[in-house]
């Protein structure tokens, strides 16, 4: 019985990375989605892979789910971030004397929602003072 649920728990981290990386690869590709200065792209992956680590911890109720996913969609972006084998770059550099770019924005906003929602303190642990 002991080994169904250690298998169980490995193919939820496996199969909440695969998701992670799915999310991951969508977000890569449709945060260069402008509408007029508006990057509305960026605004709907953002809060899309909030609301899916969110929704990955909530339901497990565990961190390495969340991590798991986190993982797999920074792997996926990391991987569609760089120059593919016919020269064609899904996230471009900044041009010159552009600072910030939607693309360097959405590459820290992965690792950095993933570490939020993996830091966050559990609400179901309850916290007793004496």
């Amino acid at each position: 019985m002991v080994v169904n649920a250690v298998l169980a728990r490995i193919a939820t981290w496996v199969l909440a990375a695969v998701i992670g990386g799915v999310y991951g690869v969508a977000g890569t590709i449709g945060h260069a989605a402008l509408w007029g200065p508006v990057p509305v792209g960026l605004v709907v992956a953002s809060i899309g892979f909030i609301a899916l680590l969110v929704a990955v911890r909530s339901l497990t109720g565990e961190r390495t789910s969340a991590l798991a996913a986190g993982l797999g969609a920074l792997i996926a972006t990391l991987v569609f971030a760089n120059e593919g084998p016919g020269g064609s770059v899904v996230v471009p550099a900044p041009p010159e004397g552009a600072t910030i770019t939607p693309g360097l924005i959405w590459t820290f906003v992965v690792p950095l929602v993933a570490a939020l929602v993996v830091a966050w303190p559990s609400a179901s642990a309850s916290r007793t003072t004496n």
